[in-house]
């Protein structure tokens, strides 16, 4: 024990702190330089990877883009939802019958033509030719029904119209 406490108050000791001072000195620097060079180096990789614009900027504006496009997806998915449901009350079906009304008349020039919605509502048409005059006749058309008499060929039109 004797012998590290004089070690310790040798001119020895202190040498020898004064080297691992020193070393510590030279790593402290190597390790400064070092980290000065890679900031360098990252700073040109960012450069180059910005297209000479500050990389952080353009990171911020593509988040701000992103943004913005989020919020668009969202009002067209409700846009999209809401013609949907408008689109169901659309004409979806549509039934046609061509017939001659009158024996006197030829070339089935009467028609029947049923339009539908997604639902089987709507109404039916049925024009009649004849030589003398045309008429034409609506009537709705509620789930495949109508409160009105049907001919048979507003029926055969109201039938090609809910089977398709």
């Amino acid at each position: 024990m004797n012998e590290i406490v004089e070690f310790l108050k040798s001119d020895n000791y202190v040498l020898f702190l004064n080297c691992i001072i020193l070393l510590l000195i030279i790593g402290y620097i190597i390790l400064l330089v070092n980290v000065i060079s890679k900031n360098n180096k990252y700073k040109k990789f960012i450069k180059k990877l910005g297209n000479g614009n500050n990389i952080q900027e353009d990171l911020e504006k593509f988040m701000n883009k992103v943004d913005l496009v989020e919020n668009q997806n969202i009002e067209i998915a409700n846009l999209y939802k809401d013609v949907r449901q408008d689109f169901s009350k659309c004409i979806q079906k549509i039934g046609i019958v061509r017939y001659s009304a009158f024996k006197d008349t030829g070339s089935d020039l009467s028609f029947a033509v049923a339009l539908l919605d997604e639902k089987n509502n709507g109404v039916v048409f049925n024009g009649i030719y004849s030589r003398e005059m045309s008429n034409i006749y609506a009537k709705p058309i509620e789930n495949g029904n109508s409160k009105y008499t049907l001919s048979n060929e507003e029926i055969q039109a109201v039938e090609k119209a809910v089977n398709l």
